[in-house]
Order: structure tokens, then sequence, then C-alpha cells
């Protein structure tokens, strides 16, 4: 009876913390139903909602320029960062090389460092390559790419090189044994077995990117410009547009939760064997 009382009683723990944590974006939701006067005075009426903010909102700041600009972008960096920390990844956890505990403290280490001091450098760079090269990275995708490709790698790497080792050698000296080349092997055995890996790490590299407001602020004018900009402009000086700004969260939302709900089941596979691996 006591053991039965225990387990209803984590259940409803469960539930409240669940609501608790689904709060703001249960108002989310209904504050985008309402209209800005209603949001202004409080007078809500939930009976009765209205879509005027989700038809509005694209066309007060162009939102599709700035949500195609974030697909272009994250899924880019994501994609870039997830290869190449594939390839270190592998390196570490299968090769014995001089200086290899030390480049993967260094690879830790980097997040040690807040990202904030970056960003005078970054954008120094950017402003003299603009100015004495024909390299152009200022406001252009290939800049933010490279941006995020960059910060988001080493944390990448850690990660690659877990799930690599938690695959068998075997398996890729069976590949060889059969006239496989060590690349070949890599290509055909070894990432199909980490594709859990591959998608976490992927995941998480595209919701960095999606989320970041301080470097695609400073980094970017109009051309490159990504949602959490897009969100930033519908308050103004004279102006503020409430009820599309809940909107324009709401629709920077659902890409995030598409996105992991299709790789729900490889996301959790691939943390799992990521710590593994002790």
């Amino acid at each position: 009876m006591s053991a039965r009382l225990v387990n209803r009683g984590l259940d409803v723990l469960t539930w409240l913390v669940l609501l608790l944590m689904l709060s703001p974006i249960i108002w989310l939701v209904a504050a985008s139903l309402q209209t800005d006067g209603q949001l202004s005075t409080g007078a809500y009426n939930l009976l009765e909602p209205t879509f005027t903010a989700f038809s509005r909102m694209w066309k007060t700041v162009d939102f599709e320029r700035y949500m195609v600009n974030s697909l272009i972008i994250c899924t880019a960096a994501a994609l870039c960062a997830t290869a190449f920390a594939s390839c270190a990844g592998y390196a570490l956890a299968r090769f014995k090389f001089r200086g290899a505990t030390g480049l993967s403290l260094g690879v830790v280490g980097t997040q040690l460092i807040p990202g904030s001091l970056f960003l005078l450098p970054v954008f120094m760079g950017f402003v003299w390559l603009k100015q004495n090269t024909p390299v152009a990275l200022f406001d252009t995708h290939a800049g933010m790419i490279l941006v995020y490709t960059a910060f988001f790698t080493p944390v990448a790497i850690y990660f690659m090189r877990y799930f690599f080792a938690a695959i068998p050698r075997d398996l890729e000296e069976a590949a060889m044994v059969d006239g496989c080349t060590r690349f070949g092997a890599f290509v055909k055995i070894v990432l199909p077995a980490a594709a859990p890996g591959l998608v976490a790490t992927f995941v998480y590299a595209f919701l960095f990117a999606w989320d970041e407001l301080l470097f695609v602020a400073a980094l970017t004018q109009e051309n490159a410009e990504t949602i959490p900009i897009g969100i930033r402009n519908f308050i103004g000086n004279y102006q503020e547009r409430t009820a599309q700004l809940m909107a324009a969260g709401v629709v920077s939302t659902l890409p995030v939760l598409i996105a992991f709900f299709a790789t729900q089941r490889w996301l959790v596979k691939g943390i799992t064997a990521g710590a593994v691996k002790g």
C-alpha cells in the first residue's frame, strides 16, 4: 500500500513538474492567439482565438527572409561541424599519436572561454577581410556558417570521440581483412554504426545556431540576419507588436520541435551511446 502511494505521489510530482516546464510554451501559444489590445490591457479571450497575428507577422518584418536565412545557415553549419567532428573524433578514438591527450584537453578547454570574448576579434577580422581582400564574410551566409561551425566543432569532436570509442574495433578489422581500406571501413562500417551519434551531434549544433543572437547581431546587417534578429525587430521605439512577437515565437519553435520529434529515437540512442563508454 505504501509503495503504491509513493508511486502515485511521484506520478503527481512528475506531472506538476512537466506542467511547470510547459507553462511558458502554453502561454506563448495562448498569447499568440490574442490581439495587441487584449495583451496590453489584460482582457484575454481564450474562448475566441484569432490568427491575425500570424498573418500579419510575415509582412511586418519580412519574417520569411529570416526563416530562410536561419534554415540555410543553421543546417549548413550543423552539417559542417558534424562532418569535421566525425573525422577528428574518429582519429582521437582510434589512433595513438603524440599530442593526442593535449589535443583532447584543448578541445574541451576551448569551451571554458566565454564566446563573447571572441566577438570583437571576429568582427574586426571580418571587416578587415572585407576592406583588404576579395573575401567577403561580413553579413554573408558563408561568414555565419564559418562562425557557427568553428564554435560548435570542439563540442562535436568531444561527442563524436566517445561515440566512436563505443563501437567495437572488430567491425573495422573484419572489413579491412575482407579488402576494405581504412577510409572505406570508416565510411561503410563506422559511420553507419555511429548514426545515432551523428544525429545527436547534428541536432545539438542546429539548436545552438538556431537560438544564437550575439554574433548574428554583430556580424550581419541585412543579408544574413536570422530569426533572433527578426523577433527582436517586432519591438521598436514607438510601437510594440506583442501579439506578432508571440506568433513569431511559435513559428520559430516549430522547426525545432519537428527536428526533435523526427530524430527523438536516434537522439536518445546517441546520447546513451556516448554516455556508456567511460
